[in-house]
């Protein structure tokens, strides 16, 4: 029997406003103070295939910690979403952690990918469409961090359910990590159920491991960036002119990914001319790590009540089932 092909958005035209959007922000980042790039654009589709790489490296423990936690409890996991629900899934990625839930989940009434990488959004969803014939995927290709219509051919009148692995929530600073929060409930609705990925606090030298990698993976992802900017906005960044440098800040409880001038030069991005200091660095990333009640304590802030928390037995990492308590919807 052959598998029916998940619902696909048509291809984005090349004027699309996301396009405006992101040479907008390169722009406005690079002419800042203190230079930066939202992490969010790391991921065109060699970014996406790299990350991939990372989580299979040796040092980068929070893939696989959060997959065992998911073979380990998923049944657990599962039952924490209602019944027939609908499973929304932001920043969808590799499909691989879904994938783990999905045996405990035979009554799943639609899953729905949404990822701002439309054409590895769109082979994963074939992919999982493939293997499980019977799972209504509906992908959607958007930036999870703005307002998107999710389809409603696909939700019905099924319960909404939130999932977001991978610890994500760690890239926003602390005020925005909230308001993505609120952002999640206003687009599940209320009583919803929220199921997050979030790492947590751990010796730095493993944490420093884990974003340096000694094969330099990350490296080649933190500079992807740039080769992206010179392609889609029109640059001229010398890749070889920048190097990766990531590192935890204790006090402030994060990583910080930078790409670094190894020289003094000037580099031009759509016809604008940007300066750059020898040493003088491009923040990209940061990945902050929390407590279990310092990340439920945010939770709460945003609306969201903890039910159940699962964690590894070397406690790396932790899966959060939250509630929502006080969300409006958009």
């Amino acid at each position: 029997m052959t598998a029916p092909r998940p619902h696909l958005p048509p291809a984005a035209p090349p004027a699309e406003p996301a396009s405006r959007r992101f040479a907008e922000d390169v722009l406005a980042g690079l002419t800042a103070p203190r230079k930066h790039l939202a992490a969010k654009y790391f991921y065109d589709q060699q970014g996406s295939a790299l990350f991939e790489a990372i989580t299979r490296l040796p040092e980068y423990y929070p893939t696989r910690t959060e997959l065992g936690i998911l073979a380990r409890h998923g049944a657990e996991i599962a039952s924490a979403l209602p019944p027939g629900a609908a499973l929304v899934e932001f920043g969808s990625g590799s499909t691989q952690k879904l994938r783990r839930l999905l045996p405990h989940l035979r009554d799943l009434a639609a899953y729905v990918p949404v990822d701002v990488s439309e054409e590895f959004l769109r082979s994963e969803a074939e992919d999982l469409g493939r293997d499980f014939p019977a799972l209504r995927v509906a992908p959607v290709a958007a930036d999870f961090t703005q307002l998107f219509a999710l389809p409603p051919e696909a939700l019905g009148a099924a319960a909404r359910a939130g999932f977001f692995p991978g610890s994500t929530i760690g890239n926003f600073e602390p005020e925005a990590a909230a308001a993505l929060l609120r952002h999640f409930g206003a687009t599940l609705g209320p009583q919803a159920t929220l199921i997050v990925g979030v790492d947590l606090v751990k010796d730095k030298a493993v944490l420093d491991a884990a974003y340096d990698d000694a094969a330099g993976v990350t490296a080649a992802f933190n500079l992807n960036l740039l080769a992206r900017i010179n392609r889609e906005v029109g640059a001229d960044f010398d890749l070889a002119a920048f190097a990766h440098r990531a590192f935890f800040d204790t006090a402030l409880s994060r990583i910080e990914m930078h790409l670094v001038s190894r020289q003094a030069q000037r580099v031009t991005v759509a016809n604008v001319p940007i300066t750059f200091a020898a040493g003088e660095t491009i923040h990209t990333e940061n990945s902050y790590k929390f407590t279990v009640e310092g990340f439920r304590a945010l939770a709460r802030s945003a609306g969201w009540e903890g039910r159940a928390v699962w964690t590894d037995p070397d406690g790396l990492f932790s899966i959060h089932a939250l509630t929502a308590t006080s969300i409006r919807r958009h």
